[in-house]
């Protein structure tokens, strides 16, 4: 017979979030287990008690499934990045950003320019993982070539890449968070400049600090050893051909073309620069959009394996669709986890206990960003973490005096650029697989994803850069009140 109160209690919704945080939190860091497999234990944990609560089998299943589905684009995006990784590397497109780097770069500001330069980009296209894909991909050839802290630069390229994703209107969780908060556009954007904009200045004196602090001894000696650079020089006949595809791009993301087929129009380009322009054959050419770029591949180029540094492996043997198949499998999982639990209702009631919280401007702002925290460590989606917080508080900020774009700011500092400092999110295997640093390691140095946050915090018990509704709102307030 099937259960009357399919509903959980308080306790019983908290079970699946105290099982993923025992699990991830401490079998993950301390032990070092395959994450794929927590998740899997985490998600039958969570099953057993949707199917306690009177859930079918099919139910939960079917779930997943829309979970899954609506994730779909996104995985797609995620192989097609090792598809364009692996053809530019064979096409001479990220060898030829790596020289252009050395050459205007000092090891000093690989840092700062990092972060600078992703910030650029994705403020243009909207889109951080495009930044991260394209000129972050060439920054980490650039650092490894100048022997740098890759953890660093890597961090760098997160914050300047997410920096930019919330201050431009192009992107897409800028307006879904105006818009599922109410505000207009551009006074959204003006009003996170509040929080932004000292993080943003803050990661700057750091990065610039971090640069200032390397070991000069150490950058003399890879500068004045860079046969792997020059070697590279020899296989490759670079020229400003090789950015084609890069621009190709950043033109798909300025105008908003379909994001699939512009990756493959320019993971094309660049086969076509591989076969025409360097020399390399087409079996070998499609072989490395698929399993990367390997040291058999120059063989017809008269460059043998044996002549390959470390150092040389380490810059340019990557890439290929399948080197994003573990991140696959990882998200995979967690979108099974993120499935059993939206079919329980155990999220909405967890946010629903956290509202009680709120006593003040800055508990509520607290308790907006907590929220969002949780919901974006469960399900593992920048999108949904942003809606249903949003959906949830929206009345309440009305209720306290407060314009929408407090509530807009906020979710973005605790959704947005928090999701990719967590392991096990899209976003934060997205960014360790394609600048091949793990999450927790480039996390200290991702400097934005997490100040912007504390600053909204402090900003709300303070009042500073607190909008509040005008006097023709009070009877609105009141109704809301009432």
């Amino acid at each position: 017979m099937e259960k009357q109160n399919r509903n959980p209690n308080l306790l019983q919704a908290f079970i699946p979030i105290f099982t993923m945080i025992a699990l991830l939190g401490v079998s993950n860091i301390w032990f070092n287990l395959r994450i794929e497999i927590l998740l899997l234990i985490a998600t039958f944990i969570s099953g057993l008690l949707a199917i306690y609560l009177g859930y079918r089998w099919d139910e939960i299943i079917e779930s997943i499934n829309n979970k899954i589905s609506q994730t779909m684009p996104a995985l797609m995006i995620l192989l097609m990045v090792g598809f364009l990784i692996g053809t530019w590397m064979i096409g001479g497109t990220i060898p030829f950003m790596v020289k252009l780097g050395l050459s205007i770069i000092h090891p000093k500001y690989i840092i700062v320019t990092a972060f600078i330069v992703s910030s650029i980009v994705s403020i243009c296209t909207g889109t951080s993982w495009g930044s991260v894909s394209t000129v972050g991909v060439a920054l980490m050839s650039i650092a490894i070539g100048m022997d740098a802290r890759l953890d660093m630069v890597a961090g760098a390229i997160v914050s300047g890449a997410y920096f930019g994703d919330k201050m431009s209107p192009l992107s897409d969780t800028t307006n879904l968070a105006s818009i599922v908060a109410g505000s207009k556009l551009y006074e959204h954007i003006g009003h996170m400049l509040y929080t932004t904009g000292p993080s943003f200045i803050l990661a700057g004196i750091v990065y610039i600090f971090l640069g200032f602090s390397m070991d000069t001894s150490a950058v003399i000696v890879t500068e004045n050893s860079l046969q792997p650079i020059a070697l590279m020089d020899e296989i490759y006949k670079l020229n400003w051909l090789m950015i084609l595809p890069v621009v190709i791009v950043i033109w798909g993301s300025i105008s908003k073309k379909p994001t699939i087929p512009v990756m493959m129009i320019s993971g094309i380009v660049a086969i076509i620069n591989a076969i025409f322009i360097h020399g390399f054959s087409m079996n070998d050419a499609f072989d490395s959009a698929i399993i990367g770029c390997k040291p058999e591949m120059f063989a017809n180029l008269g460059f043998q394996a044996s002549q390959f540094s470390d150092e040389l492996n380490l810059l340019l043997m990557r890439g290929g669709m399948i080197s994003m198949l573990e991140t696959l499998l990882v998200a995979l999982c967690a979108f099974a986890f993120a499935g059993v639990i939206s079919v329980s209702g155990s999220l909405e009631i967890v946010l629903k206990f956290l509202l009680r919280m709120v006593t003040s401007t800055g508990s509520l702002i607290l308790t907006t960003a907590i929220s969002c925290i949780i919901t974006v460590a469960i399900t593992s989606n920048g999108q949904i973490s942003i809606l249903l917080p949003g959906e949830l508080f929206k009345d309440t900020y009305r209720k306290y005096g407060l314009k929408a774009k407090n509530l807009s700011r906020t979710l973005e500092d605790s959704a947005t650029v928090i999701e990719p400092i967590i392991p096990w999110t899209v976003a934060g295997m997205f960014m360790a697989s394609t600048l091949g640093v793990p999450t927790l390691d480039y996390l200290p140095w991702a400097i934005v994803c997490y100040t912007g946050v504390i600053f909204a915090v402090i900003w709300g018990y303070t009042g500073f850069g607190i909008a509040k509704l005008d006097e023709n709102n009070l009877d609105e307030m009141q109704l809301i009140v009432k």
